[in-house]
């Protein structure tokens, strides 16, 4: 045993000395390397963590959502439906909800009005979300002018600034009363937004679903599970867009990757021919590759997935954030929960490591069993 170990010790002495010689080679080969996996590695630790968060945010949304339609697209909900909705046995509760979007021409941001259930503002007060207190320059007891559906201007005075700890929620929201909100979006009294569901038991969501469609038929009934599997998909695809954008280097390191597989190089084949003619045996020169694979992978693997962590946690992902997060101008300013599954770290691990290892084995072992006098010719 101590023999062993004193033989992989020296081996990799000689590794290190090796790779040494060789600063520029193995130097840009470990820069591309570490960049495949930083980038692998952020879109990775981002999206887990920003789809664990919105799923900690969605955890206490509505249970059941209930919205119009009306040749496929959406309408307003008679408030009139809160009655026979709320007759069907195992909805506890039925409230419906006044929100919308509108868009500023003049600062070119998308803001999300809200009335809320509790404590809403009083009439001619909004509370403003940090992003669109940041774009509008104000401060509580500031008044800001909106224009609304009909081209005339509202002025607002800030009741306050919502605080920092929502920001995911309402960086781009403004907190408003119901009758401000009727005048300056044009929705008539009577129609809500769309109606918000409390189900005594879980299990009876499908047949209260079923219920609601059949009451009303032009009426589309949104389970909280399907919001959830919506959120997977979207930050499922953009990371998948992301990778697409860094697969040009991703295909340079794969050409690398393979350039390494097919051959040595003519000073690489002269090593190996002087050293099995000093006494070194094939096992030896293969351990010797298998360890220079080994230390540039897990380097690269190492310092890669530390800055992709550094990065995604400590600077709130700032090369990535714009195309994950999907705010079109106000991008909420927080910092995401350190939590890394480590399922994906080890397949990623798998996808990196192990196939460049493999790669400078394979040409190794294939002059390594060659005649020293043959090799170094």
């Amino acid at each position: 045993m101590a023999h062993m170990i004193e033989r992989h010790r020296h081996i990799i002495d000689f590794t290190l000395a090796t790779l040494l010689r060789r600063k520029g080679k193995n130097g840009g080969l470990l820069l591309v390397y570490t960049l495949i996996i930083f980038v692998l590695a952020s879109v990775i630790f981002f999206t887990e963590a920003i789809k664990r968060e919105a799923m900690l945010v969605l955890r206490d949304s509505p249970e059941i959502i209930v919205q119009r339609t009306l040749a496929g697209r959406y309408q307003t909900v008679p408030i009139s439906w809160c009655d026979g909705i709320g007759s069907i046995r195992g909805v506890s509760s039925v409230q419906p909800r006044l929100w919308g979007y509108h868009f500023d021409r003049t600062r070119r941001a998308n803001y999300t009005f809200m009335v809320p259930a509790q404590a809403p503002p009083q009439s001619g007060h909004v509370d403003l979300g940090s992003a669109v207190a940041r774009i509008q320059g104000a401060t509580a007891g500031d008044t800001i002018a909106l224009q609304g559906h009909d081209g005339a201007p509202r002025a607002f005075t800030v009741r306050k600034v919502l605080e920092s700890e929502s920001q995911l929620l309402t960086a781009d929201l403004i907190l408003i009363s119901e009758r401000d909100y009727r005048d300056f979006s044009g929705l008539p009294a009577g129609q809500a937004t769309d109606l918000v569901l409390q189900v005594r038991n879980q299990r009876e969501y499908a047949t209260i679903v079923e219920k609601i469609a059949r009451m009303h038929h032009d009426a589309r009934p949104i389970l909280r599970s399907e919001i959830l599997r919506t959120y997977d998909a979207v930050f499922d695809w953009r990371s998948g867009v992301m990778i697409v954008i860094f697969s040009a280097a991703a295909l340079a390191f794969l050409i690398f990757a393979w350039d390494k597989a097919t051959g040595l190089s003519a000073d690489e084949r002269t090593e190996i021919g002087i050293l099995k003619a000093v006494g070194w045996e094939s096992s030896d020169i293969l351990l010797m590759k298998f360890w220079e694979g080994t230390a540039i992978s897990l380097t690269a693997f190492m310092v890669g997935t530390i800055l992709a962590y550094v990065h995604v946690f400590l600077t709130s992902a700032t090369l990535f954030a714009p195309v994950l997060k999907g705010w079109s101008t106000l991008y909420p300013y927080f910092r995401l929960t350190p939590w890394l599954d480590f399922r994906q770290v080890a397949t990623l691990f798998l996808l990196t490591v192990v196939p460049y290892t493999i790669t400078t084995i394979v040409p190794s072992w294939r002059a390594a069993t060659i005649d020293p006098d043959v090799v170094m010719r």
